[in-house]
């Protein structure tokens, strides 16, 4: 979970813990970060977005002998907390204590969620800027979807949470500055749906990035055939242009130098 939190002693008005003077709270996790009995039991009743403070008497604080010199013997301490978000990974953490063969019989839809919270957990460190820890959970993800189904209905299934997985791990590789494994990525989710607008603009946009211009153009007008009205598909459609226009006026200078240095010579 994230959370804003601060903790009191009685009479006091400045904390003894907080993480308020710090610009984005940290993810924490319950039981291992955050390892207070009353903060736990106390955030497990939150909802989202709610704020809320606790009282917590000793034996759910910081027991008979305290934390000196911080905190007294026997000592009744307040919290003030607001939960932002939270992730349930208690299915995913088990699944991942299994060996190889147990989680090859680990139920589909059990197997799906646990790659779901895989991949909302990507999400998360993704709105947070940490690209390279996303991708890590992304890939955990697909790792997961690995499985060979047993029906056609199962391949459906599968096929539907692998293809969100791919599209984020094409644009984390972008953010990450790698176009060529953004590129693989995105036309490996092109593999499951072939018009999926957000995989050609994805490729385009990794196209581009590697001065692919004839490749870009391919991906980005199939992308625009598919939604001619879409603000971002025009507008880099309106980048390739520029950038390959450049490309041309460039190529055309060198030329000419060399040209120039022929005939002098």
């Amino acid at each position: 979970c994230t959370v804003w939190y601060s903790g009191y002693l009685e009479g006091l008005d400045e904390p003894f813990c907080t993480n308020r003077n710090r610009k984005f709270p940290e993810l924490m996790k319950l039981g291992k970060d955050i390892t207070l009995q009353g903060l736990i039991v106390g955030l497990l009743s939150m909802k989202k977005g709610e704020v809320a403070r606790f009282v917590f008497m000793p034996d759910y604080a910081y027991g008979q002998r305290g934390c000196l010199p911080l905190i007294p013997q026997n000592a009744t301490v307040m919290f003030t907390v607001e939960l932002l978000d939270f992730l349930d990974t208690e299915e995913s953490d088990a699944f991942f204590e299994l060996t190889a063969e147990q989680q090859d019989t680990f139920p589909l839809q059990k197997v799906l969620r646990v790659a779901d919270t895989e991949r909302e957990f990507g999400n998360y460190l993704f709105r947070g800027q940490h690209f390279s820890l996303a991708k890590d959970r992304y890939k955990n993800a697909i790792s997961i979807l690995g499985r060979n189904p047993s029906s056609d209905a199962e391949q459906c299934q599968i096929n539907a949470a692998k293809l969100l997985v791919l599209l984020n791990l094409s644009i984390t590789y972008l953010k990450l500055e790698c176009p060529d494994k953004a590129l693989a990525y995105g036309e490996k989710a092109l593999e499951i749906d072939q018009r999926n607008v957000k995989a050609l603009f994805r490729c385009g946009q990794a196209c581009l990035c590697m001065t692919e211009y004839t490749k870009a153009w391919d991906f980005l007008t199939r992308a625009q055939r598919i939604q001619p009205f879409n603000h971002s598909i025009n507008d880099e459609l309106k980048k390739l242009a520029r950038y390959y226009k450049d490309y041309l006026t460039k190529e055309k200078e060198m030329c000419c130098r060399m040209f120039t240095h022929l005939q002098t010579n």
